[in-house]
């Protein structure tokens, strides 16, 4: 039995016994097992962070001899949420024979290619940066991590010295170096130098721990970040208030999240200023501590330590000069003012890039910042997809509680300025950024689309996920908004889709929505006006209040939405997207139709209105106009269906096939060619449309515009 000697206090134990037990003996099954629970503690590293491995004895397939394998976190991978097909299986003395044709340091980069040769297993993903340094090492299971509390030390000026101190010498120090060959041979340096030593401290960097079995390299692994977070902890505020005290006071929460939502889009826009930005709002204690603080000022501009950290919150973040409580609603002066400290931002990096690059550097990437730091309200992150974004703000909050806790035992250092460049513009993270998949045709975009719990609007939902979107749910019939998320966050993930209930005639429930996708996603592209009822009655057996909820839900319901849409794309100054999902029955007339029919009217006119005035603002607003769209629709229930086969004399079982036969092309209307519809007008290849409208109806003479 398997029982920690130490009680955990800063760190998650996860060991599962029972779940170790059924993969005994299968040494791989427990490196993935090891590396899943590590990496589900954002204390112990962050996403896409650190690295795992083991050694095994395999026959090899071609001398059917024994060999040993070192299976290890293949490129770009992520220990906690690692599968058998993110590792990298590699035959151990190849990989260290390198050493014999290593040709020095300034000759490093190219021995990331030679490990492809050392591959034992076939359906490896590529081998990482940190291959050799595992390699070299003799242990069968290795960590290497990033634990905030760690990296606290490693960046810290007396790093080493409290390394020693804190360990009484179980754990050795190599000062800082880019990860690499030769650092893979430093550490065995280290370790030749320090037999019986249980882990090695990078300085600036992270740890390496190891052990004989997956269980005794993971008890290794907590037990000596604990060690270190509990003596962070016992320093806190023992010769200075963390991080000089407070300086500024925070809003409370709900008027965080009010201003937050406010200058967002604006933030979006000013960060989208070369290729769109998806945004992550951010503002917890651990963020609010630091931004008010005294030492903002000071420890903000010298940026990260730890390279995986740089990599994703660039070289320092900015910092706006706004009062929490500002006044929001000059949003043309907010621009101005908060456009001259992105501009100076920018120069400040085009700076960086011209005197750190070297002659083969690649050429200078988006000068934006990744983080925004508002005083007394928040941290804001923006980068190319919601993942990304989020995992930028989750990686500078790693770099906070670096920064606290090296304050609170030394001095915090910081990357020196051609290091961290060389890591950023570094040939190999670049030629790293060129494989990645050629993004989809609504990658970068956010999309809400009204009442999209089912049916047409959950169509184009999914339609537009699917084409790289973040989608914005939302429905006032709330169980079922909540099955459809739910579906959503199973197959596409939680980052790309947030639901929020929504009843278009209520402004109240529309400014929530909008404020839920402003902190969600930082703004807004794409609305699509699809929630909508029908009611199908003679015309003398219409009533006023008939008249008044068709109105109220499909006009001005497209009113209310798109105003509040137009508000936020105007903010952001990136163009956009109004679909309002009509009806064939604005162009035709039909029997017991008269109220729905005039609303759907209006609602194609107000279509063209709007494309006509809104477009000096680069919106554009495009019309969908289906036909009996029967499946999984409320449209059909309440009497709708009985109502429409009474006006055409037919049974209710027989209208899907009464709708088919009456098209030109005998074709039944699904919710698939609707999304087809909606995205066309949004996917790329009808930018220069506007006005315009798309009947999906299977052809219907009548309805042929003229």
């Amino acid at each position: 039995m398997n029982t920690p000697i130490m009680s955990f206090k800063h760190v998650s134990y996860l060991w599962d016994e029972a779940k170790a037990a059924k993969l005994e003996g299968n040494e791989v099954d427990l490196l993935i097992y090891r590396s899943n629970i590590l990496g589900a503690d954002l204390r112990i590293t962050n996403y896409g962070g650190g690295n795992t491995s083991c050694k095994t004895i395999e026959l090899d397939p071609l001398t059917k001899e024994p060999v040993e394998v070192m299976w290890i976190k293949g490129s770009g991978g992520d220990i906690g949420t690692m599968t058998r097909a993110g590792l990298a299986g590699l035959y151990v003395d190849k990989l260290r024979s390198l050493k014999g044709i290593y040709r020095g340091i300034e000759f490093e980069d190219e021995m990331v290619e030679l490990f492809n040769h050392c591959i034992y297993d076939l359906a490896s993903k590529a081998p990482s940066i940190d291959t050799p340094l595992h390699g070299f090492l003799p242990f069968k299971h290795i960590d290497h991590l990033h634990p905030d509390a760690a990296i606290a030390i490693a960046a810290s000026k007396d790093g080493e010295k409290i390394t020693q101190e804190l360990w009484k010498g179980a754990i050795a120090w190599v000062p800082w170096q880019r990860p690499g060959f030769d650092l893979g041979l430093k550490l065995k340096e280290a370790l030749d130098k320090n037999p019986g030593i249980r882990g090695i401290m990078l300085g600036g960097h992270g740890l390496f721990t190891w052990g004989d079995t997956a269980y005794e390299c993971y008890l290794n692994s907590l037990e000596v970040i604990e060690a270190a977070s509990a003596y962070l902890t016992a320093n806190y505020g023992k010769k200075r208030p963390v991080f000089g005290g407070e300086k500024v006071s925070s809003l409370e929460a709900s008027q965080r999240k009010s201003q937050a939502a406010k200058l967002a889009p604006i933030l979006r826009g000013l960060a989208s200023s070369e290729k769109r930005m998806i945004g992550t709002f951010n503002d917890n204690e651990t963020v609010l501590q630091f931004i008010n603080s005294h030492d903002l000022g000071k420890l903000a501009p010298m940026g990260t330590s730890c390279p995986d950290h740089f990599l994703r919150t660039k070289i320092s973040p900015l910092v706006l000069d706004l009062a929490p409580n500002a006044d929001l609603s000059d949003v043309l002066g907010l621009k101005e003012k908060i456009g001259k400290a992105f501009q100076a931002y920018r120069e400040m990096y085009a700076e960086y890039y011209q005197k750190h690059k070297h002659p083969n550097s690649p050429a200078m990437r988006d000068p934006n910042p990744v983080v925004i730091l508002w005083p007394g309200v928040g941290l804001f992150s923006y980068a190319k997809d919601k993942q990304t974004s989020r995992v930028a703000s989750e990686f500078y909050i790693n770099a906070i509680n670096v920064m606290r806790g090296a304050e609170a035992v030394s001095e915090y250092v910081s990357l020196p300025l051609q290091e961290a460049f060389d890591i950023e513009y570094w040939l190999l993270e670049e030629a790293k950024l060129q494989r990645m998949p050629k993004e989809k045709p609504l990658s970068r975009k956010i999309a809400l689309i009204t009442g999209s719990a089912g049916g047409i609007g959950k169509g184009i939902a999914e339609r537009y996920v699917q084409e790289g979107a973040c989608v914005v749910l939302t429905d006032i019939d709330q169980e079922r908004l909540n099955g459809t998320v739910a579906d959503f966050e199973k197959k596409y993930g939680k980052d790309v889709v947030l639901g929020v209930r929504l009843d278009v005639t209520d402004t109240g429930s529309l400014a929530e929505a909008v404020q839920a996708t402003c902190l969600k996603f930082g703004g807004l592209d794409i609305v699509v006006n699809n929630a909508g009822i029908s009611i199908s009655r003679a015309f003398e057996a219409h009533t006023d209040e008939d008249w008044a909820r068709l109105n109220d839900i499909l006009v001005m319901g497209q009113y209310h939405v798109s105003k509040a849409g137009v508000q936020i794309l105007r903010e952001q100054g990136l163009g956009g997207d109004i679909v309002n999902v009509v009806s064939k029955n604005a162009l035709v007339a039909g029997p017991k139709n008269v109220a729905y029919g005039t609303a759907k009217a209006a609602q194609l006119h107000m279509s063209r209105l709007m494309a006509a005035e809104l477009a000096e603002d680069k919106i554009r607003v495009n019309v969908v106009n289906p036909d009996a769209v029967i499946e999984n629709s409320n449209i059909w229930e309440g009497g709708w269906a009985e109502n429409r086969a009474k006006a055409y004399g037919i049974d209710v079982k027989d209208l899907p096939q009464y709708y088919a036969n009456r098209t030109l092309l005998k074709e039944s209307v699904k919710v698939s060619d609707i999304a087809d519809a909606a995205f066309a007008f949004v996917g790329g290849l009808l930018s220069k449309s506007t006005g315009n409208m798309l009947n999906v109806d299977g052809g219907l003479a009548a309805a042929f515009p003229r």
